[in-house]
Formats: C-alpha cells, sequence, structure tokens
C-alpha cells in the first residue's frame, strides 16, 4: 500500500465513523462487495478541507459483481443495506456491476457493453477523483483500488474522465461538488 492508499484508510478507518460499519457489519447478504464514489471520495475532502464528518455526503455506493443475479435481487440488498443501516446520515446505493448495461442507455441515453468486473465499472467513474473503490480482505486489511491513482482526490482536483460519459454529466457533477466545497478545483474538459 502506497502513502495515499495509507492516508485514505486513515480516513475512512479512524477519521469518519460513517465509513467503517459499512465494513463492519455488512448485511447477510454474502457478496464480496467494495465501497466506492461517493462517501469515500467526500470524506476525503471533508477531512482535507475541514468539514464535519457526514457534510455533503448523498449516498454510499457498495459494488458487487454478480453475473448470474438480477436487478430484483439488487434491489432486495439495497433495501436490505438501507434497513441495517438506517442510523446512517446517507442513504446507500447498492449496485450489481455485473447488470449496469441494462438500464445505463435508459438513464444516460448511451448504450454499453457489460462490465466484467467492480474494477472495470471504476475505470469508468465521473472523474478521476472519484474513480475510488475500498474493499476489506478477510484479513481485516484494506484494498484500494483507484486506476488513476489518488493524487487528484487529496488535491481536490476534478478532472474528467472521458473513457465513458458525456461531457454534460461531467460538468453537472463538478458544480454540484464545487457548490459543497468550493476549496475543489475544476479543471475543463
Amino acid at each position: 500500500m502506497n502513502k495515499r492508499e495509507k492516508q485514505l484508510v486513515e480516513v475512512i478507518d479512524e477519521w469518519t465513523p460513517y465509513v467503517r460499519p459499512l465494513f463492519d457489519a455488512p448485511p447477510s447478504s454474502g457478496i464480496e462487495y467494495w465501497v466506492g464514489a461517493g462517501v469515500i471520495t467526500q470524506s476525503v475532502w471533508n477531512h482535507q478541507f475541514g468539514y464535519s464528518a457526514d457534510y455533503g455526503i448523498g449516498d454510499a455506493d457498495i459494488l458487487y459483481f454478480d453475473a448470474s443475479g438480477t436487478l430484483e435481487e439488487e434491489k432486495n440488498l439495497e433495501e436490505q443495506w438501507n434497513d441495517d443501516f438506517v442510523d446512517l446520515p446517507f442513504s446507500i446505493d447498492v449496485t450489481n456491476e455485473a447488470l449496469v448495461h441494462l438500464w445505463y442507455e435508459k438513464k444516460f441515453n448511451q448504450t454499453i457493453k457489460p462490465y466484467t468486473s467492480v474494477q472495470d465499472a471504476i475505470d469508468t467513474w465521473p472523474t478521476t477523483a472519484s474513480s475510488v473503490g475500498v474493499k476489506r480482505r478477510k484479513n481485516g486489511d484494506y484494498k484500494v483500488y483507484a486506476p488513476f491513482g489518488l493524487e487528484d482526490l487529496f488535491q481536490g482536483i476534478i478532472r474528467p474522465n472521458k473513457r465513458l460519459i458525456p461531457e454534460e454529466v461531467y460538468w453537472n457533477k463538478a458544480e454540484k461538488w464545487k457548490k459543497r466545497w468550493p476549496e475543489l478545483t475544476i479543471l475543463s474538459w
């Protein structure tokens, strides 16, 4: 684990009280999952910029990959997670990345190929700073997946990841985040 990955783990494991419970007491779903994007990225910004741990966080993204899964199972898991973590100050969004291609076109007016893994999905997320996933291994150690590294995240730089998203999606996210965290630096498309 490099220096930035260690720093990330310190923020999510020690500083914020809201991420560790997602790893400590997962619902009895039996899935191997990652926590990604929102709650990870925004916890780092809150730490870096001196905000409270719950400031601005809209949701926690729980990601898993089950090629034989169904959208109904995904919905049921999401309900279970939200019921089990009702005391968290944000909602939980559960996504089976194996199924994203089934609904992506309707939501974003663009077809995509099926993802092959959670990491494959993270590779396409809208910004370099938010393309981050963390999972806890059976031995208790954390595994960080950040295909663009963690420098942009820790430096508060919002840079587009043009692999999949259209420019409009990037600007919508960037502008929303800039309103919450004015310290962020937004780079042009």
